[in-house]
C-alpha cells in the first residue's frame, strides 16, 4: 500500500532498517545504507573531512577522514564506507593519527591550506608541513600537462602558481587546489552537466583544467560558479572576494548572513547573502535545501551587483 502525506500529497517513503553500530565505543543506530561518516555524525563524533560534499557523490580523494574498523586489514574512507551491523570503528587510533598526519603532511607541503579551514586539525596532530623541506614551484607552465621540475632531496615540491583571472566572475588559484574533485562533479553529473572542467595531466603535475587548457569564456563554462560553492581550499573564488582578500578587507567576523529565496525566475532556489559593511559580498546556497541542493545558476550566484 502506498502512503502519503495528506498535507502535501507527496510520496511517503517506508522507513529504512536500521543497524546498530560502534563508534568509538558509542553505541548508535542508522540506516542501512548510511555511512561511517554519518554514524559518526550521529555520535557526536568529530571527523576532518576536505573532499566530501553533503550534496555531492563521494570521491575519497584527500583521505583526512580514515577510521579504523575493527577487523580490516586497511583504514576506510568514512565519507563512503557503508556501515554493516555490529561494526566498531575507531577514529582516533594511533593507526589513524598518524595517517591523518601524513596526510595533512603532505598536503600542507605542496599546497596552499591557509582558507582551508585545516588549521586546528595540523596542530591536534602535531603535522609539520615543513618537514618535506622548503616548498618550491614545480609547475612552471600550464599548458603542458605532466611537464614539471625535477624534483629536488632537500625541497617539497609545490604547486605554487599564479592565479588565473581569465574573466570578471571567479578567479582560479591553483596553488590552493588539493584535487579533491568535487568542482569537477559540481560541474558535472551531480550538479550542472557542463562538464567544462576535468583533470588534466599526470602524477604531480595532475590539476583542474578546461580542455586544452583554454580560458573560461572560450570553454562549456556557464559561469553558474557551482565548482566555487563546493570547493573546500579557497582554489575557487568570486573575483569580490579575492580582491578584497588581497587589500585586507574581508572579514568574515563582521558580515551576517540573510537567508532569501532568488527572484530571477519560479525554481525557488535560497540564497544565503553574505553582507559585509552594508554591501553584499558574496551569495551561497544551502546544501540542504530540498530545491537546489546548495547548487545555484549565473544569475543566483552572481546577479546580485545590482542592489548595491
Amino acid at each position: 500500500m502506498t502512503l502519503f502525506d495528506t498535507r502535501t500529497w507527496t510520496k511517503l517513503e517506508p522507513p529504512k532498517p536500521r543497524v546498530e553500530v560502534t563508534i568509538d565505543g558509542i553505541p548508535v543506530s542508522v540506516p542501512e545504507d548510511a555511512t561511517i561518516l554519518d554514524a559518526c555524525s550521529e555520535a557526536e563524533v568529530e571527523v576532518p573531512t576536505m573532499c566530501f560534499g553533503p550534496n555531492l557523490t563521494p570521491r575519497n580523494a584527500c583521505r583526512a577522514c580514515v577510521v579504523e574498523v575493527e577487523g580490516q586489514r586497511v583504514l576506510a574512507p568514512s565519507c563512503s564506507r557503508q556501515v554493516s551491523e555490529g561494526m566498531a570503528v575507531s577514529t582516533d587510533s594511533e593507526r589513524v593519527r598518524t595517517s591523518r598526519k601524513l596526510v595533512f603532511e603532505l598536503l600542507g607541503s605542496s599546497v596552499d591550506l591557509g582558507l582551508a579551514g585545516m588549521d586546528d586539525w595540523v596542530a591536534r596532530y602535531g603535522a609539520d608541513t615543513a618537514r618535506f623541506g622548503e616548498p618550491v614551484a614545480s609547475v612552471s607552465d600550464g599548458t603542458h600537462p605532466g611537464h614539471h621540475s625535477p624534483p629536488s632531496t632537500d625541497a617539497a615540491a609545490s604547486v605554487a602558481q599564479d592565479p588565473i583571472i581569465d574573466n570578471d566572475l571567479y578567479v582560479r588559484d591553483l596553488g590552493k587546489c588539493i584535487l579533491c574533485y568535487k568542482c569537477v562533479d559540481a560541474c558535472g553529473v551531480d550538479a550542472q552537466n557542463s562538464f567544462a572542467i576535468s583533470v588534466a595531466g599526470r602524477g604531480f603535475d595532475s590539476r583542474i583544467s578546461t580542455e586544452f587548457a583554454i580560458d573560461l569564456g572560450s570553454s562549456a563554462c556557464v559561469f553558474c560558479g557551482n565548482c566555487i560553492g563546493v570547493c573546500p581550499t579557497g582554489a575557487l573564488m568570486g573575483t569580490v572576494e579575492f580582491d578584497m582578500r588581497a587589500d585586507d578587507t574581508w572579514d568574515d567576523g563582521a558580515q551576517t548572513v540573510t537567508r532569501t529565496v532568488c527572484s530571477f525566475c519560479g525554481v525557488g532556489c535560497n540564497l544565503d547573502l553574505h553582507v559585509q559593511d552594508d554591501r553584499v559580498v558574496k551569495v551561497t546556497s544551502p546544501a540542504d535545501h530540498s530545491v537546489a541542493d546548495g547548487h545555484l545558476c549565473i544569475k543566483g550566484r552572481f546577479g546580485w551587483e545590482h542592489i548595491q
